[in-house]
C-alpha cells in the first residue's frame, strides 16, 4: 500500500481536490457504470461530472468503489446529492457537521422512530465520508479508526441522551439535567480504545447506582435494565434505514448469568473476586462515552488495583502463558495460505499483535504507568521507550498493524460486514486484493506473508519459555465472550457434538458459575489444564455427557485445586478421570468429593489387585487410623471404603477385575466395614452398658453380600443374632440392661453406624427385613429363636434366602455355630414338587408387586437374574439333603457343581451358565454407571456403547437384542425346570 499524505490542516481544501487514489485502477466497466449509475443528467450530475473531470484521482477512486464494493456504490449512487456534498466539502468540516447533527438528533428527536431514522442516515453518510478519507489517502490508519470511534461515541450518547430525556420527561428519572444520572456507559474493546474498524460491533458494558435518582418506589435495576434495551434497540435494530452499530453487550459480568445492566457495586465484587486475566486486558482500554462520565471515572479509578497489578506473581505469569497457549494449540503452521485466511484470528494476525502488546500491559503496567495506554500503536512506542521491546521489533508490528488494519477495512467495506476473512474464491480475492492497491494477488499474499511472519517470531519470542501444551488439538480460546470459529472446529474435532455448549461451559468456569472454579488459584490451574482436558474427554464414550457431568460436579464441590492440581500432574490420572465422567459418573461423583482417591490408582498396586478378603479389611484399617472419637470414626470409615470402593469400580472399569472378581471386592469392602462398625459400636456400648456375662453376637450377610454378588449399589442385607447365659440376663455396665435389650440397642448403634449421613456423606443402605419376623419382630434375633423359627416356622422364600447366608463378623464361637445351623437347614430333605411350587409363587409375588416387563431392569425382569438365582436356590434346597457340597455361596458356583453333579442337564447349564455372566456383568456395568433405574431410553447412547464393548459386543443394539434372546431362554429354563404357570400367593407379611 502506499503511503498516506495527512493533509487535514487544509481546511478549506474540498475532499475531491485531496483525494489520491490507492487502491489499483479499475477496469473499464467500471468506469461505464458510473456514467450509467451516477451521472444521468440532473444538476447534481451535471456537478459531479465536472468534479470528476477535474480531479482525476477522485474519478478513478469513484471507479473503484464501482468495481470492488458493491455497499459503497449503492451509498453514492442512491444519493448522489449526499455523494457530491461529501466530496465538494472540507474533510474537517464534514466530520464536524455529521458529528454535531449526531448531538442534535439525541437533544431534539420526539420520539424512537425519528431518532432511529435520522442516526441510521448520518452512518450511511459518515460511512461513504470515511471510505473517501481513507481510500483516497487522506487519513492514516489511527485518524481512520479514531474518526469511526468518535461516530461510535457520538450515536451512544445521542441515544441515552434521548433516553434519559424521556425518562425525565415522564418522571421516573428525578435527576436535572446536569446532575449525574446514576448510570454510565462504558466503551471497551475497539470502541474504548477509538480503534474500530470500519465494520465493527461496539462492545459496551452497562453499569448503574443502585441509589441512583429515580422516583420512589421505581426499582433501579429493572429501571436500567429497560434503559439498556431501550440503547440497544435505537443502535441495532435493523430498519428501511439499515442500522447504526451492533451492539455487544458481553463483556459485561458473567453475561451467561447477570442482566444487560449491572450495578456497580457486583460489578465491583465480581472483578475483586473472580474476574479473569482477559478481563483485565479488555478493561485496559475501557472509558465512560455516555451517561454519568464522572461515575464511570469513579469506576475505572477504584478497579485500577485489579487492572494495574503492583506485584506481578508467578501464578499470574502461568496463566498468562496459558492463555497464549489457549489460542493456539497447533504447531507447525509455518505456512500462511492466502486465500480463506483470517487476517485478525489466523498465525500473525491482528489479535497476535494486540495480545502481544497487552499482555505486557497486564505483565509492567502495574509498574510502569506509562504502558496503561489504550492505543496499540501507542503502547508499542511506550513498550520500546521502557526497554521492555526493541524498535525494530516496534517497528514490525507496527507496519503490520497497519497493513493488517487496512486490509480489513477494505473486506469489510466490500459489503458493510463484520469480517476479517479473506476470500476462498480466486475473483473475489483478486477483488480485495486490488481494493488494497496491489495489481495482483501474488502481490498481495507476499506482503502478507511478510507481514505475519514478522509478526509471529515476535509473538513467539514473547513466551519462549512457556511449556508447552499436553495436547495438540488446535485452537483453543475461551477468552472474552463470543465463540471463536477455530475453537468450534477444534472441540468439534475433539470429538464434542456441540461444541458452542462446550464454549459456553468453559467459558462459565472462568466466570466463576461454578463454586469449585472461583478461586484465583483454580482458574490459574484450571486454564493451563484445559487443552488437555479436553482432549482426554474428547476420547472418552459421551464428550459431551462428561464435560456436562464434570461441569456439575464443579457446581457441587467446594474448592477444585486440589483435584485439578493432581490432574494436571499425572496424564493417566487425567485419562481415567476423563474416563469415568464418560462411562462412569456414580464413580466421577466419588472424585469430585474426595479428589484424594485419586491417590490410590497413582500406586503401582493399582495394577495388581486383589478380591481377598483379610486383604482388603486390613487395607481399610490402615486408612481409618486410630480415630480420635466415634464421631471420627464414622468420618473416618466413610473416607476409607468410598477410596476402597472407588478403586474396585475403577479397576472393573479398567478391565483390571472381572465382574465376578468385582462383586468379591465390593463385598470384602463392605464385610470389612460391617466388622469395623461392630467393633466401634460394641466398644462404645461397653464404655457405658459394660458387656452381658457370657454374651455373644453375629452378624449375618445375607443377598448380594452373603453370596459375595455386590455391585457398586448394593445395599446391605443383614440380620444380628445373639446369645447369653440364661442365667445373668444383665449387663455389667455403670448403666446396666436387661440382655434383649442390649442386644437390640447394640443393633440399632451397629445399623447407624452404617446408614447415618455424616459431614463425609452415607455408607451404605442397610436393609434388615430378611430377619424372622421381618419388621415385626425385634432387630436382633437370639440363637435359640433362630435355630426354632428356621425349624419350625420359616417359610420356603425365607430357606431361599439361607441359600447366601453367611456370617461376617462378631463373636467367633457363635459363628461356627451359626453356621453349622444355617447349613443344617439348608439341609434338610424337601418335597421337590411343593418347593418348586413354593418358588414359582414366591417368583409370581414378585413380578406382581415389583413388575417383570422392564426390559431395563436384569435383576426383575422375566428370565433375569432373579430367575437364575431361584433356581439355583432351588437346586441347592431341593439336592442339598444328599450332596451337601451345592451349599456354596453365589449363584454362579451352585450352578456349575449342579451341572457337575447331574443335577440339571447340560443343555440347561448351557443356557444358565453363560446366560448369568451376560447378566451380572451387565448388571455390575448398569450399576457402576447409572444412578437408579437404567432405562435404556434415557441412558447415553455412548454409555450403552461402552457396556456392549465390555461384553464383547459390536453395539448397544446388538446387545439389546442379545439380553432379550437370553431372558427368553432363560424364562424357558425356568418353566421347564420348576414348572410352568402358577400364581402369586401371598407370603407372611414382613412389615
Amino acid at each position: 500500500m502506499g503511503k498516506k499524505q495527512n493533509v487535514t490542516g487544509q481546511e478549506a481544501t474540498p475532499l475531491a481536490a485531496m483525494a489520491r487514489c490507492l487502491p489499483a485502477p479499475p477496469g473499464k466497466p467500471a468506469v461505464a457504470r458510473i456514467a450509467a449509475d451516477l451521472l444521468d443528467g440532473d444538476a447534481t450530475s451535471a456537478a459531479l461530472g465536472r468534479l470528476l473531470d477535474a480531479h482525476p484521482q477522485l474519478a478513478s477512486l469513484t471507479a473503484a468503489f464501482a468495481d470492488y464494493s458493491p455497499f459503497l456504490w449503492r451509498l453514492a449512487t442512491t444519493k448522489p446529492e449526499r455523494f457530491l456534498a461529501l466530496i465538494e466539502g472540507p474533510p474537517d468540516a464534514i466530520r464536524a457537521r455529521i458529528l454535531a447533527d449526531v448531538q442534535r438528533a439525541g437533544e431534539e428527536a420526539e420520539e424512537v422512530a425519528d431518532i432511529m431514522r435520522r442516526l441510521r442516515r448520518l452512518r450511511a453518510e459518515f460511512a461513504l465520508f470515511v471510505a473517501l478519507c481513507d481510500c483516497g489517502g487522506l487519513w492514516r490508519l489511527p485518524e481512520v479508526t479514531r474518526a469511526l470511534s468518535d461516530f461510535a461515541d457520538a450515536c451512544v450518547a445521542a441515544a441515552v441522551a434521548f433516553l434519559l430525556r424521556e425518562a425525565r420527561q415522564a418522571g421516573r428519572l428525578t435527576a436535572a439535567d446536569g446532575e449525574g444520572p446514576g448510570f454510565v456507559v462504558l466503551a471497551l474493546g475497539k470502541h474504548g480504545a477509538r480503534e474500530l474498524n470500519y465494520s465493527s460491533d461496539i462492545d459496551l458494558v452497562v453499569f448503574f447506582d443502585p441509589e441512583a435518582p429515580l422516583r420512589e418506589g421505581l426499582e433501579p435495576a429493572p429501571f436500567f435494565v429497560r434503559l439498556t434495551q431501550g440503547l440497544v434497540k435505537i443502535l441495532q435494530e435493523r430498519t428501511g434505514d439499515g442500522y447504526v452499530f451492533r451492539v455487544d453487550l458481553r463483556l459485561r459480568p458473567d453475561p451467561g448469568s447477570t442482566a444487560v445492566a449491572v450495578s456497580l457495586p457486583a460489578a465491583f465484587s465480581y472483578y475483586e473476586s473472580v474476574g479473569q486475566n482477559w478481563e483485565r486486558a479488555a478493561f485496559i482500554k475501557a472509558r465512560p462515552v455516555a451517561g454519568d462520565i464522572a461515575l464511570g471515572e469513579r469506576f475505572l479509578a477504584d478497579l485500577r488495583p485489579f487492572v494495574w497489578r503492583k506485584y506481578f506473581d508467578f501464578a499470574t505469569i502461568a496463566d498468562i502463558h496459558a492463555m497464549k497457549r489457549q489460542i493456539h494449540a497447533v504447531r507447525g503452521h509455518e505456512a500462511i495460505a492466502v486465500a480463506g485466511h483470517d487476517i485478525k484470528l489466523g498465525r500473525g494476525g491482528i489479535r497476535e499483535i494486540e495480545f502481544f502488546v497487552q499482555t505486557q500491559q497486564l505483565v509492567f503496567g502495574g509498574r510502569r504507568p506509562s504502558l496503561r495506554g489504550r492505543r496499540t500503536l501507542e503502547v508499542l512506542d511506550a513498550l520500546v521507550e521502557e526497554k521492555w521491546i526493541t524498535p525494530q521489533a516496534r517497528d514490525d508490528m507496527a507496519a503490520a498493524y497497519i497493513f493488517l488494519r487496512t486490509v480489513e477495512h477494505r473486506l469489510q467495506m466490500v459489503a458493510d460486514e463484520q469480517t476479517q476473512r479473506l476470500p476462498d474464491d480466486a475473483e473475489a480475492l483478486a477483488c480485495v486484493a486490488r481494493f488494497c492497491g496491489f495489481a495482483t494477488v501474488e502481490a498481495f499474499g507476499e506482503a502478507l506473508t511478510a507481514h505475519a511472519r514478522k509478526v509471529q517470531g515476535h509473538y513467539a519470542m514473547l513466551f519462549e519459555e512457556g511449556p508447552e501444551l499436553a495436547a495438540e488439538a488446535g485452537s483453543l480460546v475461551f477468552t472474552g465472550t463470543s465463540d471463536d470459529p477455530e475453537t468450534l472446529e477444534t472441540l468439534r474435532r475433539l470429538g464434542f457434538s456441540d461444541p458452542p455448549r462446550v464454549a459456553e461451559t468453559v467459558r462459565g468456569w472462568h466466570f466463576g458459575r461454578r463454586s469449585a472454579v472461583t478461586s484465583a488459584r483454580a482458574r490459574e490451574v484450571l486454564t493451563e489444564l484445559t487443552p488437555a482436558l479436553l482432549t482426554a474427554l474428547g476420547q472418552t464414550a459421551a464428550p459431551d455427557a462428561a464435560l456436562a457431568a464434570l461441569d456439575e460436579a464443579f457446581g457441587r464441590m467446594p474448592a477444585a485445586v486440589e483435584l485439578l492440581s493432581m490432574l494436571r500432574s499425572n496424564e493417566r490420572l487425567l485419562r481415567l478421570f476423563a474416563d469415568l465422567l464418560g462411562g462412569a459418573p456414580r464413580l466421577a461423583e466419588v472424585v469430585s468429593a474426595s479428589p484424594h482417591v485419586l491417590d490410590a490408582v497413582i500406586d503401582p498396586t493399582f495394577l495388581d489387585p486383589t478380591s481377598d478378603e483379610a486383604a482388603i479389611e486390613a487395607r481399610l484399617r490402615g486408612l481409618l487410623g486410630k480415630p480420635a472419637s466415634y464421631e471420627d470414626f464414622l468420618d473416618r470409615l466413610r473416607e476409607a471404603v468410598r477410596q476402597e470402593n472407588f478403586l474396585v469400580g475403577a479397576r472393573f472399569l479398567s478391565d483390571i477385575l472381572s465382574p465376578p472378581r468385582a462383586g468379591e471386592a465390593f463385598a470384602a469392602v463392605a464385610q470389612a466395614a460391617v466388622r469395623l462398625s461392630l467393633e466401634a459400636a460394641q466398644a462404645a456400648f461397653e464404655e457405658e452398658h459394660g458387656k452381658v456375662p457370657g454374651g455373644r453376637a453375629v452378624v449375618v450377610g445375607l443377598g448380594r453380600l452373603g453370596a459375595r454378588e455386590m455391585t457398586a449399589a448394593s445395599d446391605l442385607d443383614l440380620v444380628v443374632i445373639y446369645d447369653f447365659d440364661a442365667e445373668r440376663r444383665e449387663s455389667d455396665g455403670r448403666r446396666p440392661l436387661d440382655a434383649v435389650v442390649y442386644y437390640s440397642r447394640l443393633t440399632q448403634r451397629l445399623v447407624s453406624a452404617l446408614t447415618v449421613p455424616t459431614r463425609r456423606g452415607r455408607l451404605y443402605e442397610v436393609d434388615m427385613r430378611l430377619r424372622p419376623s421381618g419388621r415385626k419382630g425385634p432387630v436382633a434375633t437370639q440363637f435359640d429363636g433362630f435355630l426354632a423359627y428356621q425349624k419350625n416356622e420359616a417359610e420356603t422364600w425365607e430357606h431361599m434366602a439361607l441359600t447366601r447366608a453367611r456370617v461376617i463378623a462378631g463373636d467367633a464361637s457363635l459363628a461356627a455355630d451359626v453356621e453349622e445351623a444355617i447349613t443344617a437347614v439348608l439341609s434338610e430333605a424337601r418335597d421337590r414338587e411343593k418347593l418348586a411350587t413354593d418358588i414359582r409363587e414366591m417368583r409370581a409375588l414378585i413380578a406382581e408387586e415389583k413388575g417383570e416387563d422392564d426390559p431395563g431392569d436384569l435383576k426383575l425382569a422375566a428370565g433375569g437374574l432373579v430367575d437364575i438365582e431361584f433356581i439355583a436356590q432351588f437346586l441347592m434346597l431341593a439336592h442339598a439333603a444328599t450332596e451337601p457340597a451345592l451349599i456354596v455361596p453365589g449363584s454362579a458356583h451352585v450352578l456349575a457343581r449342579a451341572a457337575e453333579k447331574g443335577f440339571i442337564a447340560p443343555d440347561h447349564a448351557d443356557v444358565l451358565r453363560p446366560a448369568y455372566d451376560l447378566l451380572s456383568s451387565v448388571f455390575h456395568w448398569q450399576r457402576l454407571t447409572v444412578e437408579g433405574r437404567f432405562d435404556p431410553k434415557a441412558v447415553a447412547p455412548a454409555i450403552q456403547k461402552r457396556i456392549a464393548t465390555a461384553v464383547g459386543l459390536p453395539d448397544q443394539k446388538v446387545l439389546a437384542r442379545t439380553l432379550d434372546d437370553t431372558r427368553r431362554q432363560v424364562r424357558a429354563t425356568f418353566n421347564e425346570l420348576l414348572g410352568a404357570g402358577g400364581k402369586a400367593k401371598s407370603r407372611k407379611a414382613k412389615g
